[in-house]
């Protein structure tokens, strides 16, 4: 019996070992892009770069963060002119009329589906004041991001003597813009009408945006070419909740470049939850409070993770000191950092778990009387 027994279980190792078939390693992507970044859209983390950091023309893709502002200034209710200059405005074009009455909302849509470069003119006029004002709110927003090697001189990406920026910013300013609902809505929109007065047809805006058809769960978010940059390309997918973004500059073969990276990070990263809302990580002193705090998460908090790096992970809880009663429950009581190597990748705020009461009278004189116990 024993001997039968060993025999069953070296047979079973021996399957194991004939038919193991060993975990894939996914293959570092090879692109065509003289400079490239993928990033984790809601982290910010870094999944494969490329000389990202090198400073190039942008071409189009500059008009992210021309749409960026225009939906945080602007309402897509306005009404605007179209002045003789922005009409005439060289380049891609959605075929705007002097005089002619848009809105803000139509603009975006063709400075986004259809890249049109009089769109962008019409948009900076309209919510800068000028060209010119509207192209110092550009590079402000840009370096409030951490965008600090860019440089625009115009809404739209025309050639011109130092407009420069990199994969690594444009990441950063894709994500922000990905961050507005508003924003994803229009980028990932296929096809739109928008008026043209005096004519017998409409104008019909048809994204350029081919990811949105060649990549499952493509999303976003703007194409861009001029001789001088080259073809120029940030793409964003989504599975499942997780939204990756990509940057390609100077890229001949765009298109295989933006699958290559987005397949590399869907599968060799995973997007993990580290804590879900409402869990509680610590409790805090509260002042003049009957008890501590309960600190919990205020949301989910996911992060994306390679092989093995979820045991590596550490954390470091942040409590908005002094707290003072009473506290609510869900009110704001810090925060909690997750770190990889020393390097940031996450952040979520904490909550009062339950409400903490301000301590009474006789409270006060309870403590009072156990401390003197305790001397006793």
């Amino acid at each position: 019996m024993l001997r039968m027994r060993r025999a069953i279980l070296i047979g079973v190792w021996l399957l194991t070992v004939l038919f193991h078939v060993p975990a894939v390693a996914v293959e570092e992507p090879e692109i065509s892009a003289r400079s490239a970044i993928l990033m984790d859209r809601a982290s910010r983390r870094v999944l494969w770069k490329k000389d990202e950091h090198r400073r190039l023309p942008i071409a189009s893709t500059t008009k992210i963060i021309t749409a960026l502002l225009a939906l945080e200034r602007g309402s897509e209710e306005e009404r605007i002119k179209v002045s003789r200059q922005a009409a005439e405005t060289e380049g891609s074009s959605i075929w705007l009329e002097e005089g002619e009455i848009k809105t803000l909302g139509e603009l975006l849509y063709g400075l986004m589906l259809r890249s049109g470069n009089d769109a962008a003119a019409v948009i900076a006029g309209h919510v800068g004041g000028t060209g010119a004002q509207f192209v110092e709110l550009m590079n402000e927003r840009a370096l409030a991001l951490g965008a600090k090697n860019t440089c625009y001189i115009n809404p739209h990406g025309l050639p011109g003597e130092g407009q420069y920026s990199t994969a690594f910013d444009q990441g950063l300013i894709a994500c922000a813009a990905l961050d507005n609902s508003r924003f994803r809505e229009i980028v990932s929109t296929p096809v739109c009408t928008i008026s043209w007065p005096g004519q017998p047809w409409d104008r019909i805006m048809s994204n350029q945006n081919r990811l949105l058809e060649l990549y499952p769960g493509g999303d976003g978010v703007k194409t861009g070419w001029t001789r001088e940059a080259g073809r120029c390309f940030v793409g964003s997918a989504t599975r499942k909740g997780w939204q990756l973004v990509c940057v390609l500059l100077d890229a001949p073969q765009m298109w295989e470049d933006a699958a290559a990276l987005l397949d590399y990070g869907f599968q060799h990263y995973k997007h993990q939850k580290i804590f879900a809302r409402n869990d509680v990580v610590c409790t805090a002193k509260v002042n003049k409070g009957c008890s501590r705090v309960a600190a919990a998460l205020s949301e989910d908090l996911f992060l994306a993770l390679g092989p093995g790096e979820k045991e590596l992970l550490r954390y470091r809880i942040i409590v908005d000191e002094p707290l003072m009663a009473p506290l609510a429950a869900g009110e704001k009581v810090g925060a909690i950092e997750v770190y990889l190597d020393g390097q940031l990748l996450g952040r979520a705020g904490l909550c009062a778990g339950r409400p903490v009461a301000r301590k009474s009278l006789f409270g006060y004189l309870k403590q009072l009387f156990g401390c003197l116990l305790h001397r006793g």
